[in-house]
């Protein structure tokens, strides 16, 4: 069983077959799909699984805290299953693919008192762009 769908069964979350689908694309390293990606992927396991159904089921995951939304730029939100690894994201600037991060430092408390403005930091979002390997090489 995969590390994600062992999350969702701790939570108590209900396994029907399109969850337990939709959990299955998710699952991985380095995995950003968007939402349509997700269902073209869940289709071709369970062709009768809806477009709602895939939306309906990642906003659970969401809202569980089981899934990360994440918004790189102005294009479709994706969904990153290392809700519970902290780590930041490499965005290629050409091609929009994404890499799971884990620079040295704590970005919570990398930020000086000076630049807090009194702030309680709870949370840092931290995304590094650049040109992947295979975007330079075209």
């Amino acid at each position: 069983m995969s590390d994600l769908l062992e999350r969702l069964r701790d939570c108590g979350w209900r396994m029907t077959a399109q969850r337990r689908v939709v959990a299955e694309v998710l699952d991985g390293d380095h995995v950003h799909l968007t939402a349509d990606e997700v269902h073209a992927r869940a289709a071709s396991r369970l062709p009768e699984i809806s477009r709602a159904t895939v939306y309906n089921t990642l906003g659970e995951m969401v809202v569980l805290g089981e899934v990360i939304e994440v918004s790189t730029d102005r294009r479709a939100k994706r969904y990153d299953p290392n809700a519970h690894r902290p780590h930041q994201h490499l965005v290629c600037a050409q091609c929009g693919s994404i890499r799971d991060v884990h620079p040295a430092g704590n970005p919570l408390t990398d930020l000086p008192d000076a630049e807090r403005f009194g702030f309680t930091i709870s949370d840092v979002e931290v995304t590094y762009r650049g040109i992947c390997p295979a975007c330079a090489a075209a």
